[in-house]
């Protein structure tokens, strides 16, 4: 991930390339809206807060990348990123969930973002506490300066204890507990000690009372929730437990890194990315536009686009984290509009997405060059796959045209799904190959156009098979 500063429009969609074949015009769209983000930083003070993002409405079919755009954004401007789809809101009142819910699983994901940086800062020190707590269950106990041996308490000296005799004896005693501790500690780096047994006390959580919460939110808003640093002030206790090094370490590593982490720092940042640098991208927005009849499933598309113009225009909404504004969170829309167009989105709401760009449907061209050009292109995946188990796969250009080809021959005479098609008739060509190793002690496998042809000829005759495989 690069500072926000250093990633030009170009630069972004040149990032983009690498995961992305093709939709130049989307690419833009965005890198332009991503850029924007840090020029509205260097503004006025006056004027930041006027500034409002363009959100972007994207129409194309499946598979074409949209999702897949608007993910590597994200993670190019290392921003809280929330898919939803829009359909399911269409449900609210029974199975569904309330839209404010998006901003709720944002604020969420914000928090557990900043919590693992800060984890990661930390590390070395929680690392240092752990090693020292880990001798500490080892080697329990040191000798107190000064103590006699059990043996002298109990038995008294014929010669008579001198000062001088007591003082080397603790002396020699520290100086043996020191040298365990430090081979101690040189095994535990090493690993040597990992399936040892040791006692731990674990923190246990008292269970809270039953409580029944009447509330307008989704279902899975009905719960007793906390965060953190609430969840500190409940009752606890604590029990021993027995336990490997290495499951203690995992434990002690837990309990040192929230000690050393500032929870309240945490959620504060975390609150303020996810409002000036979150991005949700709201799936499947044609399903919920519509006519204006009154009746039927249109009523329940309008109010669920009612719902979301607050959201989008922008809102104070209550998270367990506090309140989350929505004004500057960036709103990505995904459509393949089919039967409905943007136009019947309601007027509000069309006008809170001012950018609508077109991505077009993928090509057999563009198929060969999704399966090989991007860094995680479906070939270098399986190649990837195949090589732990000492296998080394390669398909010739032919193989590449004739998989092209057939995922878009599929692709025309049944359910357009885009790249999508690419999965299914990999999974189907390499099938026996993927079962056979590594049993079948295979070094090499080299798949050409004829071998395609011979596994994926016959489902291709029978439409009817087709349907159902490929």
């Amino acid at each position: 991930m690069k500072d926000l500063q250093e990633l030009t429009p170009k630069q972004i969609t040149r990032e983009l390339d690498k995961y992305i074949i093709g939709q130049s015009a989307a690419k833009k769209s965005v890198a332009i809206a991503l850029r924007n983000r840090y020029r509205r930083r260097l503004v006025s003070a006056d004027m930041r807060d006027e500034i409002l993002p363009n959100n972007i409405i994207m129409i194309g079919p499946t598979g074409v990348g949209k999702t897949e755009i608007a993910r590597r954004l994200a993670r190019l401007a290392g921003a809280p990123f929330l898919k939803v789809e829009a359909s399911k809101f269409t449900e609210v009142g029974y199975v569904g969930r309330d839209v404010e819910s998006m901003i709720r699983d944002l604020a969420e994901l914000a928090v557990n973002m900043v919590r693992e940086e800060m984890s990661a800062q930390v590390k070395a020190a929680a690392e240092r506490m752990v090693e020292r707590r880990l001798l500490g269950l080892l080697l329990p106990g040191r000798p107190a300066r000064g103590s006699r041996e059990p043996a002298q308490a109990s038995m008294p000296s014929l010669f008579g204890s001198t000062e001088a005799t007591v003082e080397r004896a603790a002396t020699e005693s520290e100086e043996r507990h020191e040298r365990t501790r430090d081979k101690l500690r040189r095994q535990l780096r090493e690993g040597l000690l990992e399936e040892r047994e040791v006692e731990l006390d674990v923190k246990v959580r008292t269970g809270l009372p039953t409580v029944e919460i009447f509330s307008n939110a989704g279902l899975e808003e009905m719960e007793f929730n906390l965060p953190e640093h609430l969840q500190a002030l409940l009752p606890s206790g604590k029990k021993r437990r027995k336990m490997t090094v290495g499951e203690a370490r995992d434990v002690l590593l837990q309990e040192e890194t929230s000690r050393l982490i500032d929870m309240d720092k945490v959620v504060a940042n975390a609150l303020e990315r996810a409002q000036t640098s979150g991005i949700i991208f709201v799936d499947e927005i044609d399903k919920i536009a519509g006519g204006n009849g009154a009746h039927g499933p249109d009523v329940s598309r309008q109010g669920v686009q009612r719902d979301l113009l607050p959201i989008i225009e922008g809102s104070s909404v209550a998270t367990r984290y506090g309140l989350v504004k929505t004004d500057h969170i960036l709103f990505i829309a995904a459509g393949a509009f089919h039967t409905t167009k943007p136009a019947d989105l309601i007027p509000e709401l069309q006008g809170r997405f001012p950018i609508r760009v077109e991505l077009s449907a993928l090509t057999e061209d563009d198929f060969i060059r999704i399966l090989t050009e991007p860094r995680n292109a479906l070939l270098k995946q399986y190649a990837a796959l195949l090589g732990t188990e000492g296998v080394a796969l390669s398909f010739t250009r032919s193989a590449i045209e004739r998989i092209a080809a057939i995922a878009s021959e599929v692709n025309a005479s049944t359910e357009n799904i885009g790249a999508r098609r690419l999965h299914t008739i990999l999974t189907t060509l390499l099938e026996e190959v993927l079962f056979e190793v590594p049993e079948a002690q295979i070094d090499e496998v080299r798949v050409d156009g004829a071998e395609v042809d011979k596994r994926l000829s016959g489902i291709l005759q029978d439409k009817d098979l087709s349907r159902y495989i490929l």
